[in-house]
């Protein structure tokens, strides 16, 4: 496995339940902020096989992007069953369920 892959693994594996990144924001922190469709292809071929929590990666728009209906509506379940907020016209809204690795969540009491 090449070392581009491993970290889109690691950091798709990362993102905590409730939260989404984008495939572009997933490429840019493995290192090819080109890469968003090197993305869709480890997504794509290595999910099941590496316990891979696809639901969380979505497009730049927060639209999910499924070809198969089923699929989208199984994501878009999967998604709000974790607490991921949708606007009315079906989008994430990526304000509130946007993860970003680079900030550490502090939880005030």
């Amino acid at each position: 496995m090449n070392p581009f892959t491993e970290k889109v693994i690691h950091i798709i594996k990362s993102i905590p339940s409730g939260k989404v990144m984008t495939y572009g924001q997933v490429a840019k922190v493995a290192g090819s902020p080109r890469g968003a469709r090197q993305v869709v292809r480890v997504l794509h071929s290595m999910s099941a096989k590496h316990n891979i929590p696809w639901q969380r990666v979505i497009n730049a728009k927060g639209e999910i992007v499924m070809a198969d209906e089923e699929s989208a509506y199984s994501q878009k379940a999967m998604l709000e069953s974790e607490g991921v907020h949708f606007l009315a016209n079906g989008c994430i809204d990526l304000k509130k369920s946007r993860y970003d690795p680079n900030i550490i969540e502090e939880e005030w009491i």
